[in-house]
This record gives structure tokens, sequence and C-alpha cells, in this order.
């Protein structure tokens, strides 16, 4: 039987759709272009005969005059649109662009999420028959929609072009507020061939739709690893409420072990349950499901229901073990910063802006849908700076074929701004352009490219393995190209300037940078990200971290100690940069960074130093201190504390810095009689005295905000308190793990444990409907069914609810190769990709509870 593959299966289902996909426009919403750009699925879609590939948000009626294929002839009657959010909430995107786009007869859409998942989502407005609802339901908004334009014109943004769409996902389809939020959103002519007859009467034909399931929408960053899109409804979906046991509503709550009283489920659970079912049936994979933490159990229990309905045709079916993990039982590893060469990557490098982030929000910190916060993830998308390789001086973009040819096929798009320009303003507007050309080249490096899995080979790799080997692959693909590079007989590292002019050379023409621009983008990526500052500013973490790890054995004084001098180091290094006794280690950590490594030391804390229901890690006197110590950061440097928790605050603090810098400015007063006496004056004394009460206020405000987000530090102290397996321990850590070995991530040691067939406290197995019927039918006669181990399969499919971080991955792997079956094919998938950084906005940024 052929071995699992994930980029294999996702594309498999997109030919199960060839079809319908055939002679159409095809529109991707953000979640799925991410997906499909992980899986290298463009080429695939040109050769089913798609004549074009669009983004559904940015709809515009030029998209129906493009075509990838060269047979193109008349006006597209077909739009096929894929979708990894909610029909509702894509509704208002649809519908934009049907309005855009006249000449369409046919509409097929394809969703990511179930009917069963429409109607057990408590913010959708469809029912148990979501797709039959919706198809009609668009078709009656279509249809009024074009009575609306025959009355107002064809011409949308001539009328409305001052307007904002405030409508954020799902209006009333019984109301007229959607269909001027979509003409509002429309931008550009209408095609108006089927619309009007030769009297002149408008005749609307009718509009086929159809809506169908297409579930695998996800990223996989190789065959056997995956994480969910980071713009879809599955991974923006809420993971726990707001209550005492949550710490962001990306992540699932803090488990206590307690059974749940079913009810309020979040609705991320009820998603990621649906999604993985679909996924194993896609993947001929029948589960025995175990669960680690109170939000992995409830997935487990969804699970459990679903499959038990299909049980009986699941024999030809291979079987697996699923293993759900809550990230809350394990917050330090992400928070870390790992030996692992793709973290640094995607620490280092920019990430694509959300597509939906430009929208208005009606509320801070996120855009809420019902009840529940959306999390805002950043996009996998990387930015890699693909100009830097042609700007060696101040002419090189010109001083290539290939930059004449991008900077005349650019131009061309401007050519009627340049008409009556001056040439020197021309010249500024075609660099302009030639500079948003080479940014068009920007763009993440696929995990199926050309047949070259990158993403797959460097996900074990340390940060100097990861740099050797792709200089290996530049120098193979160099060769292959015949190109001739003096090595200046030395095998060190090559410098930044040698790289770059090694892939000019590689890039001189557009078909060789067509060719390698796979192994460009990397290099180029991995020269950023080892360069400096970054690669300083990842040794100075590292380094604090081990510092943190080290004083966490000793006593809580010390570590509250230290906690503190990493948070003052912070703020004094920009009063001290001049002075070079200051080390460049400690000039690199911002006073985010010291908030980072304060909740660090607050975990490590609560796993060395016993604490209580009712206290924290450190006692009264240490954690004023750390206290006094963030107001102090804070007041003598407002700029660098636009934090979330700080927020309404941020102009009155800066306000306060400005007044102090202008009354320093100010020339000294002299010191004479006259003007001591002239100080008593009643209307200055006024305002000394109300500017004295604005900054007690201010401070006071502040130790309010500073109390709460201490609060939040101590309720991350307690997971090893509260959570039965952290606080008995795994039997990895001290029956055959060195000290080395326990301070791998819980991943690794859940996993060499399982395989070994030892015991985990808090494991639950969710038991299938024929173990059920067997514990309470045929069971009574010793016919029962003995619970399955799972290290026992042949393909073990682990997935952390709420994400996972590349050195879990490689931990991961690590944890299988060392237990020596080659037969077990391990699958590892996350919610989303984490990093130190995704983790400070989760627990401390715009998608937390603080």
């Amino acid at each position: 039987m052929a071995s699992a593959d994930l980029i294999r299966s996702c594309i498999d289902s997109i030919r199960q759709i060839s079809d319908q996909l055939a002679d159409s426009i095809l529109y991707l919403d953000a979640g799925c272009l991410e997906a499909f750009q992980f899986i290298g699925a463009f080429p695939i879609l040109l050769e089913l005969g798609v004549h074009a590939v669009c983004s559904l948000e940015n709809a515009s009626p030029l998209d129906m005059t493009t075509s990838w294929n060269s047979v193109f002839v008349g006006p597209t009657r077909k739009v096929v649109i894929i979708t990894s959010r909610l029909l509702s909430d894509a509704h208002r995107y649809i519908l934009r662009c049907l309005g855009t786009n006249r000449t369409v007869l046919r509409c097929i859409i394809f969703t990511s999420i179930s009917e069963i998942a429409h109607s057990a989502y408590i913010d959708s407005p469809l029912g148990p028959d979501a797709f039959n609802e919706y198809e009609s339901l668009l078709i009656q908004d279509y249809e009024e929609l074009l009575k609306k334009s025959g009355k107002r014109g064809l011409n949308f943004h001539q009328e409305r072009e001052a307007e904002a769409c405030e409508n954020d996902g799902w209006a009333d389809l019984a109301s007229g507020e959607s269909y001027q939020s979509v003409e509002a959103s429309s931008k550009g002519d209408i095609y108006t061939d089927d619309l009007v007859n030769v009297t002149g009467k408008q005749e609307s034909k009718k509009l086929l739709v159809s809506v169908h399931h297409f579930p695998m929408i996800l990223c996989p960053l190789s065959p056997r690893v995956f994480v969910l899109p980071s713009e879809g409804t599955v991974a923006e979906a809420c993971l726990s409420n707001d209550s005492d046991d949550s710490v962001s509503p990306g992540l699932p709550s803090i488990s206590t072990g307690l059974p749940s009283d079913g009810e309020d489920v979040p609705p991320g659970a009820t998603l990621t349950a649906n999604f993985l079912y679909h996924l194993a049936a896609r993947m001929d994979l029948k589960m025995e499901i175990f669960s680690l933490g109170d939000t992995s159990r409830l997935i487990g229990k969804m699970l459990m229901d679903m499959s038990s309905l299909y049980d009986v045709g699941r024999r030809n079916k291979r079987s697996a073990g699923l293993l759900l993990i809550d990230r809350t039982l394990d917050l330090l590893t992400p928070c870390c910063h790992g030996d692992s060469f793709l973290d640094r990557l995607f620490c280092s490098l920019p990430r694509r802006d959300r597509i939906l982030s430009s929208l208005p929000a009606k509320s801070f910190p996120a855009p809420k849908i019902g009840t529940h916060i959306k999390v805002q993830r950043a996009p996998l998308d990387i930015r890699i700076p693909f100009g830097t390789i042609f700007s060696t001086d101040e002419h090189a973009t010109n001083s290539t074929q290939l930059s004449e040819g991008i900077g005349a096929f650019v131009s061309g798009w401007n050519a009627g701004a340049i008409v009556n320009e001056s040439a020197d303003h021309a010249d500024k507007i075609i660099t302009s352009a030639l500079d948003n050309g080479y940014n068009l080249l920007s763009g993440s490096f696929q995990s199926n490219c050309a047949g070259a899995n990158y993403l797959e080979t460097l996900l074990d790799r340390r940060a100097k393995d990861g740099a050797i080997l792709i200089k290996k692959w530049l120098l193979e693909t160099l060769q292959h190209e015949n190109i001739n590079v003096n090595l200046k007989g030395r095998p060190g590292p090559f410098s930044a300037s040698e790289i770059h002019a090694m892939l000019k050379r590689l890039a001189q023409n557009q078909m060789s940078l067509i060719q390698n621009k796979g192994i460009i983008q990397l290099v180029l990526a991995a020269v950023l990200a080892l360069s400096e500052p970054h690669n300083s500013h990842w040794d100075a973490f590292v380094n604090a971290e081990k510092i943190l790890s080290i004083i966490s054995l000793d006593t809580s004084q010390s570590l509250s100690s230290q906690i503190r001098d990493f948070i003052n180091t912070s703020t004094s290094v920009r009063s001290n940069e001049q002075d070079r006794r200051v080390r460049p280690s400690q000039s690199l950590l911002s006073f985010q960074d010291a908030l980072l490594l304060s909740m660090i030391g607050y975990i490590l804390a609560g796993e060395s130093f016993p604490t209580s229901a009712s206290s924290g890690p450190f006692s009264w006197e240490e954690e004023h201190s750390l206290k006094e110590a963030i107001v102090d950061a804070v007041m003598e440097n407002p700029s660098s504390a636009k934090l979330h928790f700080l927020h309404g605050l941020c102009n009155e603090l800066e306000a306060k810095l400005n007044k102090e810098q202008k009354d320093s400015a100010k020339p000294p007063k002299v010191d004479a009689l006259d003007d001591q006496w002239g100080s008593w004056d009643d209307e200055e004394a006024d305002d000394q005295n109300e500017q004295a009460y604005d900054d007690m206020q201010l401070k006071l405000e502040l130790r309010d905000r500073v109390d709460q987000l201490f609060k939040f530090f101590n309720k991350l102290s307690s997971l090893k308190r509260r959570n039965v397996t952290l606080r008995e321990g795994l039997v990895a850590s001290s029956k055959y793990g060195s000290d080395a070995d326990t301070r791998k991530g819980l991943l690794y040691k859940l996993l060499t444990t399982l395989l070994a067939k030892y015991d985990v406290p808090g494991l639950e197995y969710h038991s299938s409907a024929v173990g059920r019927f067997l514990k309470s039918g045929f069971g009574r006669f010793g016919l029962g069914q003995a619970k399955p181990s799972f290290g026992d399969q042949s393909v073990l499919l682990v997935f952390v609810v709420g994400g996972i971080n590349n050195l879990e991955i490689r931990e991961a792997m690590e944890a299988v190769a060392e237990y020596g079956r080659p037969d077990i094919e391990l699958i590892v998938g996350g919610t989303t990709l984490l990093t130190p950084s995704d983790m400070f906005d989760l627990l401390l940024g715009s998608s937390s509870y603080i």
C-alpha cells in the first residue's frame, strides 16, 4: 500500500474536480492561495484547463480578460471559487465577484468547511442543509443586485467611490445592506454583453450556482508535515473561551483534567474535528484516537462520534494512530529560540500582509464574529527581498537584460502616467515600478517547487547544517547551468557580496531566472536570516534563555533578579548607545524581548519552584521589584511600550515624554530672589498641581495594567501544578533520558514514552463504535476489545491543537528514528506554524485576552 503523502493527496483532490475546473476563471481566497503555493498547484491548474487564477478578495472586471492558456475565445461563462472560509464569511466577496463579472452563467463554489461544520458553528446562519440553502440565497442576492444596478446604472464606482465597506462578514440576506456593501466595494466597469438586448431593455440570464465540499485545503511543509492556512476559518477560529483557564483565543485553555459540561464548545474545536475527520477519509486512514488535554479531549470525542457512523466500511483503510495534544501543555518550547534553521528564516524574514487586514475593524483588539474573537495569524508567505541581487550600485537595476525586461514590462502599465511628465519624474515612476516588479518576484519558497522539496530537507536541519546544505545546492545549480565561479581556493563560507555575484550570474536572463527561482529565493532568505542584526539578535536570545534555564535550578531570588536585569538592560541601552562598555548581545534585546523572557522565566519558575493556588512562584517582594522595573521601563521609554496591555495609555505616555523633553530644552531660570517669589503665582502653581495630578493618575493606571500583566504571568507559571501530565511527569524524562534529553520539548518526551509503551498520565483513548459495542454487549461473554497501543500503528498522525514549532517537528522525527522501526510513517500537523514572535502575539499581542 502506498505511503502517506500530503502533497500527493492534495494534488489528487484537485485532479478529482478537473471537470469543474476546465474552461473557467478560478478565484482563490487568501487561505487557498497560501495552501496552493505550498503544494505547487498552479502548473496543474493550467494543465487542467483553468484560464486564469485570481484573488477572490480583489476581484476585478479585468480578470475576465486575462488567460494563462493560449486557447481562449470570447468571454468566460464559468467561474469556480475555492474558499477556506465559511460561506457566510466569503459571501460578500463571492457576490462582488459575480457582480463585477456579468457574463458568467455558471458559478461553482468549493468550501473547505463541511455542511456539518457550517450547521455546528455558532456564528453561521446556515443549517444542516447549508450548501443548498446558500445556493438559493446567493441567487436571490445576485438577482437583487442586478435589479439595483439596472436602476442606478452599471458603473458602481462613480456613485459609491467615497463609501467604505463596513460589513465585516455575513449580512442579513433579506435586507439590502449586503447589496450596498457589494456596490460600494465594486470597482471598474461591468460587462453588459449578456444584460442588454437590441431593444435596450435589461435581461438577466439565470445564474446556475452549485456548492461543494473541498476539504484538502492545508499547507504541507513536506509530504509528512502540515499546518492550516493562516487566513482560513479553521486557523482563525477561537480555541478557548475567555475564562480563568484561558491564556489566548488562539490557544486551548489550560488543561485541568476535569470533565467538560459540553456547553459553549469553542468553535475552533468543532472546525478542527471536522477537518481532521475529512483529512483521514481522503487519505484512506481509519483512526485510533488518543488525546492529551481538555480541548484535545473534546475534539477526540467529536471525531469518535463522527467516525462511529462509518466503522463498517473501514476494512480497506490503513490503521493509523491519531494523537491530539493541547499546545498549552508546553508553552515553553515555542517561546524559546531553538537551533532550527527554518525557525530563523521565519523569524527574520517579513511575511506577506494579511489580505483582510485593511478592512475596518469594529472593535479592539481584533475583528469579532458573533461572540468569538478571530485570531489574527501571520501568513506563511515569506517576503524575500529579490531586488537585492541587482542593487549593488546605483545603476545596477539597468545592468542586465533581465532588469531591462522587467523595467519595460512594468513601465508599460504606467505609460499613461508618464506621457505628460518630465524626464526626471518619469524616471522616478519607472524606478518605483521596477521596485514593484521585483516585489512581484518575492514570495514563499514552495515545498514542492519543480520536484525539489527544499522545506522537507530543511525541516530537521540546525542553523549551521542548513546553511551548508544551501551552499551545496547553489554550487550544484551553478555547475548544472555551466557557470564558472571563482571560489578563490577557500572552503569557508561565502560573503554576502560573493553570493550576490553568484545569483546575478544565475539570474542573467529570464529563462534562467524562472528555472532557478526556487534556489535563488532560498539563498537570499538564508543570507538575510544569518546576517546582522538578525544573527546577533537570535544568539542574544539563546544566551539569555540558557541563563534563565540554569538559574531556574537555583533559587527564586536569583531568577527574579536575572529577569529584572533583562528588563533594566533593555531600557538602559538607548541612553548608553555611545557607551562602548555595553555588550552587543545586551543592546539587541528590546523591551518587548524582555517581556518575552519574563514569560519564559515565569514558566521555568513554575516548573522549578512549588506554588500554591493563591500565590505565584516568587515572593511578594520579588514580584514587586519586577513590577516596578516594568513600570519604570515604560515611563522612561514610552515609544517601546506600544503593547496590547497598554492600549489607551501610549498617547498619554508619549505626551508626557515630549513635555519632559521640551522642558529640558528650555534655558534654566536665573536663581534670583525675584524669580523665586514669582513662581508663587497662583496660576503657575495651579498648572504644576494639575500636571502632578495627571502624572500621578497616569502612574496609577499604569500600575493597574502591570498588575494585570503579572496575574497573567502567574497563570502561565501554574501550568505544571494544574495538569496531571506535567505534575506527575513522563517516564521518558527519568527512565532513559539523559540531562540533555530532559531539555527536549514535550512532544519528544511524549512520543518516546508512547513508543516504549509506557503509560502517560492524562492520556485518553477514544474507543471506536465497534469497541464500545463489544464492551457493552459481547464483552459480557469475554469478547471485549483490548485497548490498542499508539505505538503499534504503522501510521502515526500527531496534531498539536494551537500550533506547532519547527524545533518540535525535528524532535518528533528524532524520537521515531530512535525507536528503530523504519516501517512507521510519522505525520505531524498543527493549527499553525509558531515562532517566538508568534507566541508573543498570541500571549501579549493583538490576539490575546490580556
